[in-house]
């Protein structure tokens, strides 16, 4: 990211960026900014390819084209997982393209084989955009709140990340959300939090599991029903809890090695408060119902998959046997 403020400020452009990863909103922001950059308001020599089935041989047509009273052509191809599939022709293409054309390339996931890939990386600038620590997250969030004259206490900070995940995306539209509900207060509390903001399907799933493990069959049955109103797909379900089931097994192996939260958080690259709160949760498991919990999700995936049980019962027969 300081590569691309350092081109912009000192206005030497690659001719060719590759902005990826899965944290989104940066990657938009800096598609944009860049975008701005090198082409500000001139939309006659900006060019937009988006989703898949991109015209390549148009694409190529177009970036030999000269511009139009300015300096640069600008392409941007977003969403186009070109990344995924093979155009050799089109990488091939990226070592000779005018020194006037300037391609954007933003892409969710890549594959760092393909030969487009190289080809970008040996001819301009490819920055991935990861999802961002627990510190930094928090000091941009309290430069949000600050911003708006408002103060707000730790265990509340907490409370929102948890809430939130760590998805800037969704932190940025949670905290909108907010800053509205506290227009009136100075200081933002744990009551505030829980009021507004949402509660993400992955803290569902948490909640579920943990009625699971205190034998609330009743409440998490009732968390699955709520989850299946709100139109979530039944195997989208059953692989979170597979998910979270597999993430507990992994926390419970390090403790049982030992190991301390923020040493469990470093090995499984993961945000320290949300180890802190799969560690409390593994605590009700031993390791061996863990790993069983993940072979049944696997096995009850299959059940589906060939037709043998359908898709709303593997999760109610998964969360009625470990509730039981």
């Amino acid at each position: 990211m300081k590569s691309i403020d350092e081109d912009i400020k000192n206005g030497q452009f690659k001719n060719i960026y590759l902005l990826y990863g899965d944290e989104a909103y940066l990657r938009n922001q800096y598609r944009d900014k860049l975008l701005k950059a090198l082409g500000g308001e001139d939309t006659m020599n900006t060019s937009v390819f988006s989703g898949k089935d991109v015209p390549l041989n148009e694409v190529m047509s177009l970036s030999e084209t000269m511009p139009f009273l300015a300096e640069r052509r600008v392409i941007l191809l977003d969403g186009t997982d070109l990344f995924k599939t093979s155009c050799d022709e089109f990488a091939e293409y990226m070592k000779q393209i005018p020194d006037t054309t300037f391609f954007i390339f933003a892409e969710e996931a890549i594959d760092k084989r393909s030969r487009l890939y190289k080809a970008i990386q040996n001819q301009g600038r490819c920055i991935e955009f990861v999802r961002q620590k627990e510190e930094v997250l928090t000091r941009w969030i309290l430069a949000h709140i600050k911003r708006e004259h408002k103060q707000i206490s730790g265990s509340a900070m907490h409370a929102f990340l948890l809430r939130t995940g760590d998805d800037m995306e969704n932190i940025a539209r949670e905290l909108e959300k907010l800053l509205c509900y506290t227009l009136h207060k100075d200081t933002i509390t744990v009551e505030d939090v829980e009021n507004i903001c949402t509660v993400q399907t992955e803290n569902r799933i948490f909640d579920m599991i943990t009625a699971v493990s205190t034998k609330q069959q009743t409440e998490a049955l009732k968390l699955y029903y709520d989850l299946l109103t709100l139109k979530e797909p039944p195997m989208r379900i059953l692989f979170l809890l597979a998910k979270q089931f597999n993430v507990l097994y992994q926390v419970k192996s390090c403790m049982s090695q030992g190991m301390s939260t923020p040493a469990i958080a470093d090995k499984l690259g993961m945000k320290s408060f949300i180890v802190s709160k799969n560690v409390s949760q593994a605590g009700r498991f031993t390791k061996e119902s863990l790993r069983e919990a993940v072979e049944e999700c696997v096995e009850l995936e299959y059940a589906v998959k060939s037709g043998k049980m359908s898709d709303v019962m593997s999760v109610e027969l998964l969360l009625i046997k470990y509730s039981n």
